[in-house]
């Protein structure tokens, strides 16, 4: 019989990593151009929020810089409030292609996404999570939530 070791990770911190991964991970990709299947439709919204005034280069390691900076703030855990606050920024904007281009995020309006609306909606989960994060690290939640997994009955 083999025995499991018990992880000392906190349910928060689990959380709190995986994202500070998938924004580590995304934002490295915009480094690359033609890596990341946003880049295209980040650019085209960067373009049209700031009408034009930005280089969609610049633009594009601008989010880099920014994913790959919270990604990391994340996994280590470093100003969390201003981290939160950013991450609900970024996410606000996600979701404006659904305004710019709704012919590029849905095949039937309201109801059928594209993949790219898919790949946006999700970004629901990331704005659950980080209002966990918030209520957490932010606003205090009761320590049961501090406890790792292989401590609680």
């Amino acid at each position: 019989m083999t025995e499991v070791k018990a992880t000392t990770y906190s349910p928060m911190a689990v959380l709190r990593i995986s994202i500070g991964i998938i924004y580590l991970w995304f934002g490295i990709l915009k480094f690359f151009f033609g890596l990341s299947p946003a880049e295209q439709v980040a650019s085209q919204t960067i373009h049209q929020l700031t009408f034009g005034l930005l280089p969609d280069h610049v633009a594009i390691l601008t989010l880099a810089l920014w994913e790959c900076s919270l990604g990391v703030l994340f996994i280590c855990c470093k100003w969390m409030k201003a981290v939160l606050i950013m991450m609900f920024i970024h996410m606000a904007f996600t979701f404006t292609p659904f305004l710019f281009f709704p012919h590029q995020t849905f095949m039937h309006l309201p109801y059928d996404f594209t993949l790219l609306g898919q790949y946006i909606m999700k970004n629901i989960i990331i704005i659950s999570s980080g209002v966990v994060l918030w209520q957490h690290y932010v606003s205090g939640l009761p320590r049961i939530y501090n406890v790792p997994f292989s401590k609680r009955s």
